[in-house]
């Protein structure tokens, strides 16, 4: 056991001192969030502006060959902002100086453009300021970090080592939490003990906060980040292409419309005021339905953000625990491989594209219903003519009410017909006449179902488009969600956060550097003492603990140790992957193993 404890150890330290400091760890969880979000929100706006401007790097005009300029700037940018990020992993004071003096500099040059040339000519007059607004946020945020980290010094920073990460106070509090926490019992209330409406909403805002002692990874804070300057950035641009528009088109509805109407055979007033007022109050109306569109599309996105962020955290709080059939449906081995790290690499990006496509689709599809309604419903009837979708309803009336009736008296028959209760259970009764008014019912039915049919496809559409941005849920049967390829690269991601930023493995490894670092010290008292004792009188003076508890607490180490996945290809008698399976050791592969050893002794004899 001792072995084994000081080769775990040593694999640890040599794990926890790649790249410390290094410009490159800038992705690690020992690493400032508001430093690396910060500065991927300005890269996210930079390449925003790079596929809307005509001149895609500034110090190029050459519009002929804009597509090969925006090739070089999606290559350019990242390297442009990199000093940004890499000088908050040096955590010293020389890094914090560069820090500042770059966040200044950018900051102060974006600045002076804008109030230099407020107004352009992409787009909108407007739009360059709108759109450069996250962009100066987040450059303020970092000309305003750096100096607070000078001034601060991070003595914590500069005076840790490379475990920092692991002797964290994070997750040893999340290990106490979890073994805090006591399994509530499931009891079955009545109706009249359900929550009111109040206390589910108060409900429903606490779920979307942050849990203590939970928190989410630095990639996932990075992609929520990123995801809500997406929909800014998308609701922005979708309301300068279009809105300037139809205001343009609006202001300039003269008496000739009516001219150009009447040669289309459509005649609104033998009035040209008349005309002009209906066509302009017609186009207004097309204004603000697209306008509510945009708006109610942001704001399902926005809500929908802040339910991915609850699924996250339950998602990531299952797998830390070993639930791994209830979050993916399947029995899947939590490893790093070819697949999941790429997914892992792409999935902040991929998230603002899904995004990006579903603001576009949902829109659209918001604008087209609500124009529906209102050009064949609302205003026919505050105008009370052209009431054509009422008319055609009502000279379908015996069919609608066909079907009403056919459902009605199918619902009552089952319930006081075909059902009865005795002794407070429910059984079939008439069977016969049920089976009678089945087989009579049949052709009606099959008319319900067409309408159900359609009623489906509309649900189905609708749930699709608006769920099109979020990567953790699927659009498709849970049983074929591994062919939907943002899911897929969801479950990939969790993957790799899981696989190397456990914190109750992390907690784990603090605990064998900390004792590892114990046991250093004392072997300079006393080398000649041999390992065991040394051991044993270590143990006697940090804790007075009984034998049954050191004896409990050694066989969970040595349990831990052998489960761990990570230590598998170190172990002389399991250099096989197939020996095990999620961190476990497959007994069947290894009792097959020994069948078959016993077989071929047999056959030797």
């Amino acid at each position: 056991q001792l072995k084994v404890s000081h080769s775990i150890v040593r694999f640890v330290t040599c794990a926890a001192t790649v790249l410390p400091h290094s410009p490159v760890n800038f992705l690690d969880q020992t690493q400032h969030k508001g430093l690396a979000v910060a500065v991927f929100g300005v890269l996210l706006c930079k390449l925003w502006g790079l596929l809307v401007s005509p001149n895609p790097l500034p110090f190029t005009t050459d519009a002929k060959n804009k597509q090969n300029w925006v090739i070089l700037g999606v290559f350019y940018y990242p390297a442009l902002y990199y000093p940004l990020l890499a000088c908050g992993t040096l955590h010293n004071k020389v890094g914090y100086v560069l820090g500042s003096l770059l966040s200044w500099t950018h900051f102060g040059v974006l600045v002076w453009q804008k109030i230099d040339c407020p107004k352009t000519p992409l787009i909108h007059k407007y739009y360059s300021l709108f759109s450069s607004l996250p962009q100066i946020a987040c450059l303020a945020f970092l000309s305003f970090q750096y100096p607070l980290l000078l001034f601060k010094g991070f003595k914590s920073s500069e005076t840790a080592d490379a475990t920092e990460d692991l002797n964290s106070s994070y997750y040893g509090d999340y290990v106490k939490k979890m073994l805090s926490e006591k399994k509530s019992r499931n009891i079955s209330t009545s109706s009249a003990d359900k929550p009111k409406l109040s206390q589910r909403v108060r409900d429903a805002v606490k779920s979307c906060t942050v849990v203590f002692p939970f928190r989410f990874p630095l990639k996932l804070a990075i992609s929520c980040v990123v995801s809500f300057i997406t929909l800014y950035q998308m609701g922005l641009v979708l309301i300068s292409l279009v809105v300037p528009t139809i205001q343009t088109a609006r202001y300039g509805v003269d008496e000739d419309i009516a001219n150009v109407l009447a040669g289309f055979q459509i005649i609104l007033s033998p009035d040209k005021r008349e005309v002009v007022r209906i066509v302009v109050y017609y186009m207004w109306c097309v204004e603000v339905c697209y306008i509510s569109a945009m708006t109610l599309s942001s704001l399902v996105n926005l809500v929908l953000l802040m339910h991915s962020m609850v699924l996250h955290r339950s998602n990531l709080k299952g797998l830390y625990r070993g639930d791994i059939f209830n979050v993916y449906n399947c029995q899947r081995s939590l490893r790093a491989s070819r697949p999941a790290l790429v997914c892992w690499m792409g999935y902040t990006s991929f998230t603002a594209a899904h995004i990006c496509i579903g603001m576009i689709i949902q829109t659209f599809v918001f604008f087209l219903c609500l124009l529906i309604t209102v050009f064949l419903v609302i205003i026919p009837i505050l105008q009370r003519q052209n009431l054509i979708v009422f008319h055609i309803l009502w000279s379908m009336w015996p069919f609608w009410l066909m079907i009403l009736l056919a459902v009605l008296f199918q619902h009552i028959t089952a319930r006081f017909c075909f059902i009865k209760k005795t002794a407070g259970t429910h059984d079939l009764n008439n069977r016969g006449n049920l089976f009678l008014l089945t087989y009579l019912l049949f052709p009606v039915n099959v008319l319900i179902g067409v309408l159900l049919a359609l009623w489906r496809l509309i649900i189905t559409a609708l749930f699709n488009i608006v769920h099109m941005g979020r990567l953790d849920i699927s659009l498709l049967n849970r049983n074929v969600e591994a062919f939907d390829p943002a899911y897929r690269c969801y479950a990939h991601y969790l993957k790799i956060e899981v696989s190397q930023s456990h914190p109750v493995m992390k907690a784990f490894c603090g605990m064998l550097l900390q004792s590892a670092g114990q046991e250093s010290k004392a072997a300079q008292r006393s080398r000649d003492a041999e390992e065991g004792i040394q051991l044993v009188q270590q143990e006697k003076k940090q804790s007075k603990l009984s034998g049954a508890k050191r004896a409990r607490r050694r066989w969970q180490l040595l349990y831990t140790l052998v489960n761990n996945p990570s230590l598998v290809g170190t172990r002389k008698h399991f250099q096989a992957a197939e020996s095990f399976l999620n961190g476990s050791f497959n007994r069947k592969n290894k009792d097959s193993k020994k069948e078959a050893e016993a077989a071929a002794e047999k056959e030797k004899y």
